[in-house]
């Protein structure tokens, strides 16, 4: 059973307008970044799709980088969360922006 481009494609939008209305509208760094993640993958669904649409490793490729870049973005994001954390016991957005010199 062969599944449509345009379902994946689909999907992938779906993905992505959850993880944009998450980003804007949610105050918690944590929330912010696991919005950002979902968004980022849903891009590489898309990347995948053209990629086996086309029948070109090109697309597949980009995932890759993406996922490094993506796994480098949490660690360093996470560090400053709980270095945050620690000195305000709080995650929020809101805060941080008090945090300027």
């Amino acid at each position: 059973m062969n599944v449509p481009a345009a379902w994946y494609l689909v999907l992938a939008a779906v993905l992505f307008g959850i993880g944009a209305f998450g980003l804007l509208t949610r105050r918690s760094a944590l929330i912010m970044f696991m919005c950002v993640e979902l968004m980022l993958n849903a891009v590489n669904l898309t990347f995948v799709t053209f990629s086996r649409t086309l029948s070109d490793i090109s697309g597949q490729a980009s995932v890759f980088f993406v996922m490094v870049v993506a796994a480098a973005e949490v660690t360093v994001g996470l560090g400053i969360v709980v270095a945050v954390f620690r000195r305000r016991s709080s995650t929020s957005v809101d805060e941080l922006s008090e945090l300027k010199g």
